[in-house]
C-alpha cells in the first residue's frame, strides 16, 4: 500500500492557498505521485479531446469560496478542484482516490467495513455531482426533484479481500446502470493505489421513493434517460461470475437467535439528508450482535444487506444473529474479468452468519443480512 510517511506543511499550505486564489493547480507533492486518471487537477488541464466534466455549482453563489470557478472545461467548484477524482475518458465511470485517516481504522489497525461503505457512498455521490446531478437527496435528477423523488438502497453487497491500513491510498471506480423497471444499480471496484491490486468489490440496487408519501414508485422513462446517458453502453458488472454470492437470496432468521443485542437506538448523527437512518448505520447494528470470540479471531470478508423498510430516529431496533451453514467461501485474489478478482481455494477457516434487524415494538423487519468471515491473517 502507498503510505504518506512525510509531511511538508509549508508546501501544502502554499498549495491550498494557490487553489483558494484560483491561481491554478499546485505542483504535485513528490511523496504522492498522482495518476492522470485519479486527479481532478489533471483533468482541468486535459486535452480538448477528453470528455469534459460538468460539476454542480454551489448555491452559495460566486461570492463564496465554494462558488463558481470558470475554466476551459466549464464551471467547477473549489471542492472539485481539491477532490482527487475524475471521470473516465468515455464519461461512463468515475474514479477517486482516498487516504485512510486515523479515525477510520478499528481494532485491527485497518479501515473498518463502515469506513469502506462510507467511501463507496462518497465516491458514488461525487460521481453524481460530476455529471451534474443534485447534491441534495443523493444524486437526484431534475425530474426527480420536480416529482419529490429520492433514491433509497434496496440491497448492498460488499466483498473485501484486503483491508487498507491508516495512510494507505485507495482508488475506487464506480459506475451506474439500469436494473429492470423499478430501480438502478451501482457497482464499485476498489484498488490499492500503489500496486493496482484489487482489494474489494461492491454492488448495490437502488429504488425510487416519494419523499412526501414515503412510498416506492417505478422509475419513469424521463428519470431513466437522465441516468442512463452516463451508464456504460454494454453491461458491466463488478461481479460477472455466474452464481456469485451477490445474487444469493437471504433467508429470514427465525427466533430464537443464537446471539442478540436488543434496544439499539438511532443517534441523530445516523440520519442522512433523506430524513432517515443512513444505510451505513445498519452495518454497525448488524455487527453489534456478533459474538466477541469471532470478532477476535476473524475479519469480515463479505456482507450482504437487504433493506426492507426505513428506520426513523424514534425507532428502537433489535439485532439478531445466528450461524448459517457455509456452502462455499473461497478466498479471492488475482485479476479477472472487469478488473475483478478470480476465485481460488485456500485453507483458511471461514464462518457464515445470518442477521436480522427488526423493530423492538412489533417485530417488523428492517433488514436481512448475511456475513462471511475469514480467519485473521498472521501479523
Amino acid at each position: 500500500m502507498l503510505k504518506l510517511s512525510t509531511y511538508n506543511g509549508v508546501d501544502q499550505i502554499h498549495g491550498v492557498a494557490a487553489q483558494c486564489r484560483f491561481l491554478g493547480p499546485p505542483k504535485p507533492n513528490p511523496i504522492f505521485p498522482r495518476r492522470k486518471d485519479c486527479a481532478f487537477l489533471a483533468r482541468c488541464a486535459a486535452s480538448p479531446s477528453k470528455t469534459p466534466v460538468l460539476a454542480v455549482v454551489s448555491d452559495r453563489g460566486p461570492g463564496s469560496l465554494a462558488g463558481r470557478v470558470e475554466t476551459n472545461t466549464g464551471p467547477v467548484t473549489l471542492a472539485d478542484r481539491l477532490r482527487q477524482g475524475s471521470m473516465a475518458e468515455d464519461g461512463k465511470s468515475y474514479k477517486e482516490c482516498f487516504i485512510v485517516r486515523c479515525y477510520e481504522v478499528g481494532i485491527n489497525k485497518t479501515a473498518t467495513v463502515e469506513t469502506i461503505a462510507n467511501l463507496l457512498q462518497e465516491v458514488g455521490c461525487n460521481h453524481a455531482q460530476a455529471v451534474g446531478f443534485s447534491t441534495d437527496g443523493f444524486a437526484t435528477t431534475t425530474t426527480m426533484r420536480k416529482m419529490h423523488l429520492i433514491w433509497v438502497t434496496a440491497r448492498m453487497h460488499i466483498e473485501i479481500y484486503k483491508y487498507p491500513a491508516w495512510s494507505d491510498v485507495v482508488e475506487i471506480e464506480t459506475w451506474c446502470q439500469g436494473e429492470g423497471r423499478i430501480g438502478t444499480r451501482r457497482d464499485w471496484i476498489l484498488k490499492d493505489y500503489a500496486t493496482g491490486e484489487v482489494i474489494g468489490r461492491a454492488t448495490s440496487k437502488w429504488v425510487m421513493m416519494n419523499q412526501d408519501t414515503r412510498r416506492l414508485v417505478k422509475v419513469t422513462d424521463d428519470v431513466r434517460e437522465e441516468h442512463l446517458v452516463f451508464a456504460p453502453r454494454e453491461l458491466r458488472l463488478a461481479f460477472p461470475e455466474p452464481n456469485n454470492s451477490s445474487l444469493k437470496k437471504i433467508s429470514k432468521l427465525e427466533d430464537p437467535a443464537q446471539y442478540s443485542t436488543l434496544g439499539l437506538v438511532p443517534r441523530r448523527a445516523d440520519l442522512d439528508m433523506n430524513q432517515h437512518v443512513n444505510n451505513v448505520a445498519y452495518i454497525g447494528w448488524v455487527l453489534e450482535s456478533m459474538p466477541q470470540e469471532l470478532i477476535d479471531s476473524h475479519e469480515l470478508q463479505t456482507i450482504t444487506l437487504d433493506y426492507r423498510r426505513e428506520c426513523q430516529q424514534d425507532d428502537i431496533v433489535d439485532s439478531l444473529t445466528s450461524v448459517e451453514p457455509l456452502d462455499d467461501a473461497p478466498a479471492l485474489s488475482g485479476n479477472g474479468t472487469n478488473g475483478s478478482p478470480t476465485a481460488t481455494e485456500d485453507d483458511k477457516d471461514y464462518r457464515q452468519y445470518l442477521h436480522l434487524l427488526r423493530l423492538a415494538g412489533d417485530g417488523s423487519e428492517i433488514n436481512r443480512g448475511r456475513t462471511i468471515w475469514r480467519e485473521k491473517p498472521a501479523r
